[in-house]
């Protein structure tokens, strides 16, 4: 184990400091010593402490301390909204401030979710602690404030990549205190945990690995954690209906949506992993061929214009194009514009300019104002609103019930299957969130998208891209006649219908 004397945390050796140390191999009691509960006046002031399950996982691993010679390993599979990052900002707090030198690294899923979620809250954590002014806080990075051990006394921010996993194969602490924290480890890939599974060897060393998160996917090494290596990890996994935190009306909504048994209620509420594969709708390797595929078409495949409007705040809207398998070659529109009008011009003009077959408008919120506006400056040409929510139209099973749950399924369905064989841009925006939407199955077996809010409170961002290229699909549109003559506004090259007179029905297929 780690030599006794460095569980000192000074600074200075002040009283603060020294009662501290006494918690080193307590993170319960230091948990309920650093932090403000019930305290008036602070943001704690209602709040009694740590639920039930966090308790024993702190218990656990005090436990472990000091009897334990290899890295004491703690796995979390939960439900949405238990309080699972707060219990890991606490462990990150203790295990710096109860011994001197500590070093750790902490990651996520995404570069999204480690810098929007996980970061905030241990830095949140932190700042309420008594120990908050020993170190300092920056966006990547918590230091000791002591002069020298701003480097030997820290955890940092590290983003994932399978091309530089050297930044996790250098971890090393020797005969110090180590650790680890994987905040939604379903997703993080098998290559990451092997090269921290070399890292952490140093002998003489206190290592603590902490692998957290929904239990989306049935493989990969988190669900190992639960299963073939079920051994080395303490395990944990918590249902939501149990713990206080958890909003018991959006429960009470996905059971009625889902089902009480559906894949997507037994890994947001229960903590269980699906009978199912991932629940990531689209998997990246579909997504990452479609980037490199090389673009191809006719011209007689209609260009289909697909415009998702957004509803403020940080969402954008946006214009994407496709032309059979082709939605690479007229480049997408992205405006952070709040005026309709605007909005509508530019949708106008791109579809005239591009002499788009169909124009596909997403008519939630505002959008219904940019239908009817489009419609207008468009006289002539195919505008049609789309709701996202509203009845899924084509695919059916064999007793007419839908396969889908609504439009929104219905769209992303035909996406991913024309991902297939399709080409997109190498857009790094549209490439993530097509990979990042999950989905479950309604009460009658039809195919449910996670919904945007639900997706927001993973950390992840609205889906404005990937939405923009799903309304392309929203119905399908006839190719153009042969006789069809093809040009520019100024004559230059094929690309579109040259003229409204045109006997063209883009109707003919629907």
């Amino acid at each position: 184990m780690a030599d006794p004397s460095q569980l000192q945390p000074s600074p200075a050796l002040n009283p603060l400091g020294i009662e501290a140390g006494t918690y080193a191999h307590d993170p319960l009691g230091f948990v309920l010593f650093a932090f403000p509960w019930g305290e008036a006046g602070t943001v704690l002031e209602r709040d009694p402490g740590p639920e039930l399950w966090q308790r024993e996982v702190l218990l656990h691993i005090g436990r472990s301390l000091g009897s334990v010679s290899d890295a004491i390993r703690i796995a979390v599979a939960s439900g949405h909204g238990v309080g699972k990052s707060a219990l890991v900002a606490w462990i990150i707090v203790w295990a710096l401030a109860t011994f001197r030198d500590t070093r750790g690294i902490v990651t996520a899923n995404t570069a999204t979710q480690l810098k929007t979620k996980t970061w905030p809250e241990l830095t949140k954590w932190l700042r309420l602690a008594v120990c908050a002014d020993w170190f300092d806080i920056s966006a990547t990075a918590i230091a000791s404030t002591e002069p020298v051990h701003e480097r030997t006394w820290r955890i940092d921010a590290v983003p994932w990549s399978l091309r530089t996993t050297e930044a996790f194969a250098g971890l090393h602490n020797q005969g110090r205190r180590l650790i680890v924290a994987f905040d939604e480890a379903s997703a993080i890939p098998d290559p990451v945990w092997e090269t921290i599974e070399g890292a952490l060897t140093d002998r003489d060393t206190e290592i603590l690995w902490l692998a957290t998160g929904n239990p989306t996917r049935n493989t990969g090494r988190f669900r190992e954690c639960f299963g073939r290596f079920r051994h080395r990890w303490l395990r944990h996994q918590v249902d939501g209906r149990k713990v206080s935190l958890t909003d018991k009306g959006e429960i009470a909504r996905w059971a009625a949506d889902y089902g009480d048994d559906s894949d997507f209620f037994r890994v947001r509420v229960k903590g269980e992993f699906p009978r199912g594969g991932a629940m990531q709708f689209i998997d990246s390797e579909t997504v990452e061929e479609a980037a490199s595929r090389p673009a191809e078409g006719h011209l007689r495949q209609p260009l289909v214009m697909g415009v998702d409007c957004a509803r403020g705040g940080d969402d954008q809207s946006t214009i994407w194009f496709r032309r059979g398998r082709d939605a690479r070659t007229v480049p997408a529109i992205k405006l952070r514009v709040g005026d309709l009008m605007v909005l509508s011009g530019k949708v106008a003009e791109q579809a005239l300019r591009h002499r788009a077959a169909a124009v596909f408008i997403d008519e939630g919120g505002i959008g219904a104002g940019v239908v009817d506006r489009v419609r207008q400056m468009l006289a002539g040409h195919l505008v049609v609103g789309v709701n996202f929510g509203g009845r899924a139209d084509r695919y059916t099973l064999g007793d007419g019930m839908p396969l889908t749950a609504n439009k929104a399924a219905e769209m992303w369905a035909s996406m991913r299957a024309w991902l297939k064989t399709g080409a997109i841009p190498d857009d790094v925006e549209l490439k993530a969130e097509l990979t990042a939407r999950e989905y479950g199955f309604d009460l009658h077996n039809a195919l449910r998208l996670e919904k945007k809010e639900d997706m927001k409170k993973r950390g992840l961002s609205s889906p404005d891209n990937a939405d923009g290229l799903a309304l392309t699909f929203a119905y399908p549109v006839a190719d153009l006649p042969e006789n069809t003559r093809f040009e520019d506004g100024a004559g230059r090259g094929v690309v579109g219908v040259t003229s409204t007179e045109s006997d063209y029905d883009p109707h003919a297929d629907l």
